[in-house]
C-alpha cells in the first residue's frame, strides 16, 4: 500500500505486510523486466528502469536476479510478457482503492482480486469509479537525511518538485509523473537519498477508518497484495496509529 498522505501510517503498515509478503522479490523483478521491455534495457536511457533497479537494491535484490529480468524484459532471454493493468474497487468503511497489477493473464488476476474483495468486504468497481478521488503522482520518500527541513525543501523545489512535506522524521516529496526520475536524480546528486520512490494514486481527501472496519480493511489490502499478479495497493484511508499497530 502506498500513496496515502500520512507516510507514519503507511511506513507502519508496510513494515508489516513486507514481513509476511513472500513474493517481494517477484514483485521487483517484474517491474524491472516491464521497465526494461518498455524502455530499453540501458537504465542510464530509460529512467522507469533505474529507479526499478534501485528499488531492488534497496530491497536487497541479488544483482543477478536484477540482470537477469533485464534480459528478459529486453528479449534476450526467454520471458514472460506482462501486462500492466489497473483495478479499482471499495473496500471496509467505503475506502477506495486502486489496484496496480503486472500479469500474464488478466482473467485469472480480476478473478483472484474479485474474490479477496468479496471474502474481505470489498467490491470491484468499474473503470473510473475510484480514480476520481485520486491524483496521479510521482511520491519520494527520504530517511535519514542530515539537513534540515527548509534546506532540503529548497533543494526539493529547485529540482522541480511540487511538494515538499516533513513527516515525522522523513521527508516526502512529490512530483508530476514525468518528472518523477529527473527529480529524484536530481536529489541523488545532493545527498537526499531516497528509501522509495514510485509513481503512486494520491488520494485527495481521506476517509477516518475506525472500529471492526479498520483491521478488516488492513487485512484486506494485504491479501490484495499478497496476490502475485498486485505490485501494490492505494487507498484513502485514514486510520489511527495505535489501531493499524493491533490490527
Amino acid at each position: 500500500m502506498a500513496g496515502h498522505s500520512k507516510w507514519k501510517n503507511i511506513k507502519h503498515y508496510k513494515a508489516a505486510a513486507d514481513a509476511k509478503r513472500g513474493a517481494k522479490f517477484t514483485k521487483l523483478i517484474r517491474e524491472i523486466m516491464v521497465a526494461a521491455k518498455q524502455g530499453g534495457g540501458d537504465p542510464d536511457g530509460n529512467p522507469r528502469l533505474r529507479t526499478a533497479i534501485e528499488n531492488g537494491r534497496a530491497q536487497s535484490l541479488p544483482k543477478d536476479n536484477i540482470e537477469r529480468a533485464i534480459k528478459k524484459g529486453t528479449g534476450e532471454l526467454e520471458g514472460v510478457d506482462y501486462t500492466e493493468v489497473l483495478y479499482e474497487a471499495y473496500g471496509p468503511g467505503g475506502v477506495a482503492l486502486m489496484i496496480q497489477a503486472l500479469t500474464d493473464n488478466p482473467t485469472r488476476t480480476v478473478a483472484e482480486i474479485r474474490a479477496k474483495l468479496s471474502r474481505g468486504g470489498g467490491n470491484l468497481g468499474t473503470s473510473n469509479s475510484v480514480s476520481f478521488m485520486f491524483d496521479r503522482k510521482g511520491q519520494i520518500l527520504i530517511t535519514g537525511s542530515t539537513l534540515d527541513e527548509d534546506s532540503a525543501m529548497e533543494i526539493a523545489l529547485e529540482a522541480g518538485a511540487e511538494d515538499f512535506a516533513k513527516e515525522d522524521e522523513a521527508f516526502v516529496v512529490t512530483t508530476a509523473p514525468a518528472d518523477l526520475h529527473a527529480v529524484k536524480a536530481a536529489l541523488d546528486a545532493k545527498g537526499l537519498k531516497a528509501e522509495e520512490a514510485e509513481l503512486a494514486w494520491i488520494p485527495k481527501s481521506t476517509i477516518k477508518v475506525e472500529g471492526p472496519a479498520a483491521p478488516q480493511l488492513l487485512k484486506l489490502i494485504e491479501a490484495i497484495e499478497e496476490l502475485d499478479d498486485v505490485q501494490k495497493v492505494d487507498a484513502n484511508f485514514d486510520i489511527d496509529v495505535a489501531e493499524m499497530a493491533s490490527a
